[in-house]
C-alpha cells in the first residue's frame, strides 16, 4: 500500500489579535483524505497554541510518499495515561429507600423533552429534571455540619478533603460480630488517607435485610481513626454508627475532628488494598451538611509506550 501525505498551507488568527501564516507543510495521514477541521486540530496540539479564533487551510494536496514519522498505536496518547475508574455509588433511583423513616426521593420532569418541542427548532428538544429527596439519600457525605450546627458546611468542607485522597481498604467482611473495632486498622498507615471499610453488607441494598444488623465502627476505632490522622472514612453499610446508640459517637469524633463521612459506599471488593485515589465530591451548598456524591476510586494501571 502507497503511503499518503498532506501537503498544505494555513492561516491562523488568534482570538486576542495577532495571527501566524505556514507555507509547504507536509503531514503523514492513515488513508486517503483528511479533512480540513482535522488538519487544524492537529496544527493547534503540535504547536501547543492556546486562545486560538479562526484556521484556514489552504492548497491542500493529497501526494503519494513515504511516511516520514515513526507510526504508533492508535490512541497511544490516551494509553499513557490509562487509568481505570472504579463507581463506588449506588443509583438513585424514584422510590427507592436509602434509610427508614426518611421519605423515598421524586424523580420527575419539570420539563420533558416531548414538552419542550415547541420551544425549539424541528430535532431539536431537552430535558429538565426535578429531584426532590432528602439530603440523606443514596450514597452520601456527611460532613461536620451534620453534627455540629458550627461545623463547615457542604459549601465549607475544602475540595483536598473529599477529592483525590489516597486511598486505602480495610477488609472486615469476616469481623465476629457486627461491631469492627481499633484493632482492624492497627496495622495501616492511616495518615492523610481515605479509609474505606469494606464489610460488604451492599449485598442486601434494597431488601429489608440491609436496615436490619448492620456492621458499624466503635468508638474505640473512631478515636484511633482520629488520632492516627485518617482523612475520610468510608463504609458499605446503613451507618457507621451503632444506630441502637442515640449518642452516635463515630459520627461526634470523626466530625468534631473535620473528618468526612461516606456511608452507603458499594463495590468496594473490587479494590486493591491500597494504590488507588478516593474521590466524593457533592454540590457546593451553604447550611446543608450531608448530600449525595458520585463516590469513585482511580486506580493507575501499566501504560504502553
Amino acid at each position: 500500500m502507497v503511503d499518503k501525505r498532506v501537503a498544505f498551507d494555513f492561516a491562523l488568527q488568534f482570538s486576542n489579535g495577532g495571527g501566524l501564516q505556514g507555507q509547504g507543510f507536509r503531514l503523514d495521514i492513515d488513508g486517503d483524505t483528511i479533512s480540513d477541521e482535522d488538519l487544524a486540530a492537529y496544527i493547534i496540539q503540535d504547536l501547543r497554541l492556546l486562545m486560538v479564533g479562526k484556521v484556514d487551510i489552504l492548497n491542500k494536496q493529497i501526494i503519494d510518499e513515504q511516511h516520514k514519522r515513526k507510526s504508533r498505536p492508535k490512541n497511544a496518547s490516551l494509553a499513557k495515561s490509562n487509568v481505570c475508574v472504579v463507581d463506588l455509588s449506588h443509583t438513585i433511583e424514584n422510590g427507592m429507600v436509602t434509610y427508614k423513616g426518611l421519605p423515598a426521593p421524586i424523580v420527575c420532569d419539570h420539563i420533558s423533552h416531548l414538552q419542550s418541542r415547541t420551544s425549539y427548532a424541528p430535532g431539536t428538544e431537552f430535558q429538565i429534571g426535578r429531584i426532590n429527596m432528602v439530603a440523606n439519600t443514596g450514597t452520601y457525605i456527611d460532613t461536620p455540619y451534620h453534627r455540629y450546627p458550627s461545623g463547615a458546611d457542604l459549601s465549607a468542607t475544602p475540595l483536598p478533603n473529599m477529592a483525590q485522597l489516597p486511598g486505602v481498604v480495610v477488609r472486615a467482611t469476616g469481623v465476629e460480630g457486627r461491631a469492627i473495632d481499633w484493632a482492624n486498622f492497627a496495622a495501616i498507615d492511616l495518615s492523610g488517607r481515605a479509609v474505606l471499610v469494606n464489610t460488604s453488607w451492599d449485598r442486601h441494598w434494597r431488601t429489608d435485610r440491609y436496615f436490619e444488623g448492620h456492621p458499624f465502627l466503635t468508638e474505640a476505632a473512631a478515636t484511633y481513626l482520629r488520632d492516627q490522622g485518617a482523612a475520610l472514612v468510608g463504609i458499605d453499610s446503613l451507618n457507621i454508627d451503632d444506630t441502637n446508640n442515640p449518642t452516635r459517637p463515630v459520627h461526634s469524633i470523626l466530625l468534631a475532628a473535620g473528618i468526612p463521612i461516606v456511608e452507603h459506599l458499594t463495590n468496594l471488593s473490587a479494590l486493591p488494598i491500597d494504590g488507588f485515589a478516593f474521590s466524593a465530591v457533592p454540590p457546593k451548598i451553604v447550611a446543608m451538611g450531608t448530600f449525595p456524591v458520585r463516590a469513585h476510586a482511580i486506580l493507575k494501571t501499566a501504560t504502553l509506550e
